[in-house]
């Protein structure tokens, strides 16, 4: 059976150096996206059509307040603290159209790195341009700033053959007015190599029906390990298109907001609807993250 068949993606790969654009471009990046561009972007999913890759749609949601937030299949995050501000919305220009996907905002040695899905920042050999962070982001607006990559990365593995089991990638973005990104909305933890099998949340700016990309949405419960073409995680989720890249938390606090990201939102299944799955992040994810917090 052929992977486009039965996946859809939505997610997170880490690896190989990208581009690294000048300020000027970063610059050119932030000016590109006015609030009514961000509005009428689409979710990446709608233009992944390549048959060998095989991402496609995503998942959706039902909301719950702290400190009822688990188990969720999807809703509005009502709980505060950190993760509004840690976790945004990513946007880009991928053949022409502006799409969007979800990112975070990680622990790091140069206080600029966001992780995110492979297929957020390259599909079919191209990396995408016009590449911006927004956290926190609420219907076109950008509480914390537009953070301009600088520098793009993914895995080796979906690189040179687009791999789901390390759809992961990371951007190294800009400074804004002088200060870094973790400096203005601080981070999340991040994990490798961590048991599998456990309970986990996770975040994302779904902007296919029924949602609309205005709102930061989340799922939470147990987690299994995929048994069909992967080795991701599993999760029963329904967000859809453009929660790509939202990260996945182990050890996450509902009354703080704060994790240890271990997984992106990264595909789902066409004949199992309801269920997200996420790259576990071993030993490359790992080299790629220690890539992008170097640059």
């Amino acid at each position: 059976m052929r992977r486009a068949s039965i996946l859809t993606a939505i997610g997170l790969v880490l690896g190989a150096l990208l581009t690294a654009p000048a300020t000027g471009q970063a610059q050119a990046a932030t000016d590109y996206w006015t609030p009514e561009k961000m509005r009428s972007a689409v979710p990446v999913e709608k233009l992944l059509t390549a048959p060998q890759a095989g991402v496609g749609d995503v998942l959706a949601g039902l909301p719950e307040i702290i400190p009822a937030a688990f188990p969720s299949t999807g809703g509005p995050w009502e709980g505060g603290g950190d993760v509004v501000k840690t976790a945004g919305r990513v946007f880009f220009t991928m053949g022409g159209q502006n799409a969007s996907c979800s990112g975070n905002a990680v622990t790091s040695a140069n206080k600029s790195t966001v992780i995110t899905a492979g297929h957020c920042v390259k599909y079919q050999g191209a990396f995408h341009t016009n590449w911006i962070f927004v956290p926190g982001y609420d219907n076109g607006n950008a509480p914390y700033g537009e953070w301009p990559a600088t520098s793009t990365l993914t895995t080796p593995q979906w690189e040179a053959g687009e791999d789901m089991n390390y759809d992961i990638g990371a951007a190294v973005v800009d400074q804004v007015g002088g200060q870094s990104l973790t400096d203005v909305v601080g981070s999340q933890g991040i994990a490798f190599n961590q048991p599998r099998n456990q309970n986990m949340y996770t975040f994302g700016y779904p902007a296919a029906d029924p949602y609309d990309g205005t709102t930061l949405i989340h799922c939470s419960g147990s987690t299994f390990t995929d048994f069909l073409l992967t080795r991701d995680h599993g999760m029963s989720c329904d967000m859809t298109g453009g929660s790509s890249g939202g990260p996945w938390f182990l050890q996450f606090d509902e009354q703080t907001g704060r994790g240890v990201q271990a997984s992106v939102n990264s595909f789902g299944y066409v004949f199992l609807p309801g269920v997200m799955f996420g790259p576990y992040f071993g030993a490359e994810a790992q080299a790629l993250y220690n890539e992008a917090q170097a640059a």
